[in-house]
């Protein structure tokens, strides 16, 4: 359901050392009854999920993905689905709009629908041209989760490759940084170390709230049901839960050179330049000085840089699953990320330099102290 945890056991003290991502990215969702459309269109009625740059999702080829739910004998059955390009958001043309380039306004229930054939809407024929992309019969599709992308593929920008533009690096490449890891602390399982714990959650973009988000009881409850099937109670796992760390990673704002003003100018992290320990009085990031000491020493000793970001004080702070987490298992935390530009844009852009040492600095994080 869009959500993964996973550990390894080091064989150490119970304490646990946790990466936690999200796994989710702001999109347009396909609505329950998406058959409408009008003067000769047929368009699929879609939900923005999330905040994103609604004009970056105009004008782009766009494919459908998700899952299809179908009746199947008694019962129903889940089938997954992604397509080329079926789906287009058409800006206005320049001339029946002059001022577009002064300041383009897209409202979301109007003008954020995309077309998908010719002729008159009838009800039913997406829900069967879904069951016809997973072998289904008409009629036969009883729900969907359909989620539109961008069908462009990642690429390499600049002379030399420098920079990686793709949809979805917030928050793809932390959950890429936080696998690699476990994956290399699983290579030397059973080395004394503590409990290597990765959470991969849902729902981050639209508050957390949910049975896979950081802001349900799967984690804590997920860990508990661990600590207790190697026959720990639950008095001795909270003991160990205090003495646990968080590692909340997510993407950073890098500084922006057409935008400079925007950035502190004390705290402008730069894309290349490293991981980023993320830092906000207000909690909006969970960083402890206990913790982000913890994560700038293992850096250190791995030969990683490390940058510190600050948000502009004259502007509201975004915030991560760090703080949610954090309240929920009362763990010390340190909110770290990768330094990106075009944040929540259906294509966002990053450092190629800064994917490596993202992953040694999060594999350090897990590795024994």
């Amino acid at each position: 359901d869009g959500a993964l945890i996973a550990w390894v056991a080091g064989g150490g003290t119970g304490a646990a050392q946790i990466i936690g991502a999200h796994t989710d990215s702001p999109a347009l969702k396909v609505r329950p009854r998406p058959d409408t459309g009008r003067v000769g269109f047929r368009q699929v009625a879609v939900e923005v999920y999330g905040s994103p740059i609604l004009a970056s999702w105009a004008d782009r080829d766009l494919g459908l993905a998700g899952r299809v739910v179908v009746r199947s004998g008694d019962g129903t059955e889940t089938r997954t689905f992604r397509t080329g390009p079926v789906l287009r958001v058409p800006l206005l043309a320049i001339h029946l709009d002059r001022e577009a380039n002064e300041g383009l306004r897209l409202d979301r229930q109007q003008h954020i629908v995309p077309v998908w054939s010719l002729g008159e809407p009838r009800d039913g024929d997406v829900a069967d041209w879904l069951a016809s992309l997973v072998g289904a019969r008409p009629g036969e599709v009883v729900a969907w989760d359909a989620t539109a992308f961008d069908v462009q593929p990642a690429a390499l920008l600049g002379p030399q490759g420098e920079f990686l533009t793709s949809g979805r690096l917030d928050n793809q490449v932390s959950c890429f940084a936080a696998t690699e890891a476990l994956l290399a602390r699983a290579d030397v399982a059973g080395d004394g170390g503590p409990l290597a714990v990765v959470a991969l959650l849902d729902h981050e973009e639209v508050g957390s709230t949910s049975a896979t988000g950081a802001g349900g009881a799967w984690l804590s409850q997920v860990l508990e049901r661990r600590a207790a099937a190697v026959g720990d109670d639950r008095a001795t796992w909270l003991t160990d839960l205090a003495e646990s760390r968080l590692l909340s990673a997510d993407m950073a704002h890098g500084v922006h050179p057409n935008y400079v003003e925007r950035h502190e100018p004390g705290h402008r992290v730069v894309l290349g330049g490293g991981p980023v320990v993320k830092h906000n009085v207000n909690a909006r990031y969970a960083t402890s000085d206990t913790a982000a000491a913890a994560f700038t020493t293992r850096c250190a000793a791995a030969g990683v840089p490390v940058q510190h970001y600050s948000h502009h004080g004259a502007l509201p702070c975004g915030s991560t699953i760090g703080p949610i987490v954090a309240s929920a298992l009362a763990v010390d935390t340190v909110d770290v990320g990768v330094a990106q530009l075009s944040m929540h844009s259906a294509r966002e852009l990053m450092a190629t330099a800064d994917v490596a040492p993202m992953c040694r600095a999060v594999t350090a994080w897990l590795a024994p102290a």
